[in-house]
């Protein structure tokens, strides 16, 4: 249940991207709408994950995955049917909201239904999903959009929706819902429009075709005000939508700082990977996503070694260490990104995949430290950190890709060897970002003093 809502709602971010070339030709859609088809599903994901994972604590589990299942099902019908772009986008914003529900929903469950042993699994199996699907998304779409019609894109979702409506009676409950006085509107008001006006912002930001940066830079002026608004009325709030037992956890806290650093790198570099793969190298959009798939299947031979590394030097240790391969990995591919050739790359990709799969105890000790009242909520926190990341990571390096590849333009350079270019660059500011994190992991993600209830072997 857990290992299959993670794996669809981390492909809805990617596997749109082989496709959209189908969908712009049938719908008549220009660039900005098709930019806004894969806003529409990020951007709500990313926002309400906080105000979801404390409802999820507030209304109980079952309750908020069965409607979030029936959304997110209507929701991808509703786009494989759609024949309209405004039709399209709004199937895609509802998906979005219903993964807000279901992740930190879903994610809670490890907290609350499975002991320390099964929980420290089932957080690896959790981990292995997001990374498997986001490799497999776009090799996924380009196979679906070629052979079926870009439609069977979004009709792929059902059966993976049926599957846990019926998984759903014997696998979630574990969690009662608990009573506050009242929800607290104005906080919710306060950090869903701010972290959607900055998300936006950061979007169009990264937008090359905008000449005037003046609409989205008040955007992230107002945003940035409205987080703030939303931290000093956290401080004084009696019930804070934020449980202070995790905004005062400082080796949690640490933990989304590490899950945010390790997405901005990744996420962005894998969102632009087809691309240069077609426009560089003369693939199709099937063989443009198909060397991602060596990440895929680094990631699950590695996984069975994860315990082990933790054993041996610390979940702190192991994800540090993780984080450092990803680094040595995409350093690896820039370094042979100027040859037309995918074979080059292969090294670097599994480097990635075998360094994505050691970061995975960063889920479980996180989890590990926090009260199972404050699941929801820590789960929906962890979950926020990856989807901004995501919107903040395509923002990052696109902008990075954008302005090198413009200069050599510029210069002379020809499309092709101008985007690799470009490309390269994005890659040295991730595997800087992943170095980074490894640094911060060795830092403040230590284990905690004093006996700790988690086996050596998986702790």
């Amino acid at each position: 249940m857990v290992a299959l809502g993670a794996f669809v709602t981390t492909l809805d971010n990617n596997i749109l991207a082989a496709g959209v070339p189908s969908i712009a030709r049938e719908l008549s859609m220009d660039l900005v709408a098709l930019q806004w088809v894969g806003i529409g599903y990020m951007l709500p994901f990313a926002s309400l994950l906080l105000v979801a994972g404390t409802l999820v604590d507030r209304w109980g589990q079952r309750r908020t995955l069965l409607a979030g299942l029936l959304v997110f099902g209507l929701g991808a019908a509703a786009g494989g049917l759609a024949g309209s772009a405004w039709m399209l986008i709004a199937a895609r914003v509802a998906q979005g909201v219903a993964a807000a529900f279901l992740v930190p929903g879903l994610l809670s469950m490890l907290r609350t239904n499975l002991d320390t042993r099964q929980r420290a699994i089932g957080a690896m199996i959790w981990t292995a999903s997001l990374a498997i699907a986001l490799a497999l998304g776009p090799t996924l779409g380009g196979l679906l959009s070629e052979y079926f019609g870009w439609a069977w894109i979004f009709f792929v979702n059902l059966p993976f929706v049926a599957a846990m409506v019926v998984l759903l009676p014997v696998t979630a409950g574990g969690a009662r819902p608990t009573r506050g006085n009242r929800l607290p509107v104005a906080a919710m008001a306060l950090v869903t429009s701010g972290l959607v006006l900055v998300t936006v912002a950061l979007v169009e930001l990264g937008d090359s075709t905008r000449a005037d940066e003046l609409v989205p830079s008040a955007m992230m002026v107002v945003g940035v005000v409205l987080l703030g608004w939303f931290v000093s009325r956290e401080r004084r709030a009696r019930e804070p939508l934020m449980p202070r037992p995790l905004t005062g956890q400082r080796m949690f806290v640490g933990a989304l700082a590490v899950q945010l650093l390790w997405g901005l790198g990744v996420s962005g570099v894998f969102f632009f990977t087809p691309l240069l793969h077609q426009e560089s190298l003369g693939l199709s959009p099937v063989q443009a996503g198909l060397p991602l798939v060596l990440v895929a299947v680094a990631i699950m031979a590695v996984m069975p070694v994860v315990p082990m590394a933790v054993a041996r030097i610390g979940p702190h240790g192991t994800v540090a260490a993780g984080l450092a391969v990803v680094a040595l990995g995409l350093l690896a591919v820039a370094l042979v990104n100027h040859v037309p050739l995918v074979l080059p790359r292969v090294p670097g990709l599994l480097l990635i995949g075998a360094g994505s799969a050691l970061t995975t105890p960063l889920t479980s000790h996180a989890l590990e430290i926090v009260d199972e009242r404050h699941a929801g909520a820590a789960s929906g926190l962890l979950t926020a950190s990856r989807e901004l990341s995501s919107a903040l990571g395509v923002a990052l390096i696109g902008v990075v890709l954008t302005v090198v590849r413009t200069d050599r333009l510029v210069s002379g350079t020809a499309a092709g060897p101008a985007l690799a270019g470009g490309y390269t660059a994005g890659l040295l500011v991730a595997a800087a970002l992943e170095l980074a994190g490894a640094v911060l992991a060795l830092v403040v993600f230590r284990a905690r003093p004093g006996p700790s209830p988690m086996p050596r072997s998986l702790s």
